[in-house]
């Protein structure tokens, strides 16, 4: 799975992870949902994103978005 498909993947995972945080314990979990859409959002205009150069560091192999 390339680095791409993986912080994907972590991003689903955080969003769904933190809605039915929200949903079963405190609804201030939503500010994690809004962080993680915003680092998205941010990405796709910089191409920089923390944790695909962690993935990369880690040896999962590059893809084409944040390379």
């Amino acid at each position: 799975m390339t680095v791409d498909r993986l912080v994907l993947a972590f991003a689903g995972l955080f969003i769904l992870a933190s809605l039915a945080l929200a949903q079963l314990h405190d609804p201030r979990w939503l500010w994690f949902t809004a962080f993680v859409g915003a680092n998205l959002l941010q990405a796709a205009f910089t191409r920089f994103c923390p944790l695909a150069r962690i993935l990369a560091r880690l040896g999962a192999p590059r893809g084409t978005i944040f390379s």
